[in-house]
């Protein structure tokens, strides 16, 4: 793939990578040098109360559901109290 320098160093990724490496409008990007490589490495800022979220056990368990939906290892409920009356019996 080849990109252009545009005026003050400019140069558009193309929509099909942003979208890849799920890039925003705003992002940061680390640059670095390697022999003639330029290297951009996306940084993304993460909100301290979103924290949590990115820990590798919570992904862990993230990863393990999306497992378990796409297995069809789920259980739909028309009310909360059925749900409620499924999780007090104790089976799976």
């Amino acid at each position: 793939m080849r990109m252009m320098m545009r005026k003050n160093g400019q140069v558009t990724l193309p929509a099909s990578i942003r979208r890849k490496a799920r890039l925003e409008e705003g992002d940061i990007f680390e640059v670095q040098m390697r022999d003639d490589e330029i290297i951009l490495r996306p940084q993304k800022l993460i909100d301290a109360s979103q924290a949590w979220f990115w820990t590798e056990e919570w992904q862990k368990g993230e990863r393990e559901a999306d497992e378990d939906i796409k297995a069809g290892r789920v259980k739909r409920f028309a009310t909360v109290d059925e749900l409620i009356a499924d999780l007090e019996s104790g089976e799976e």
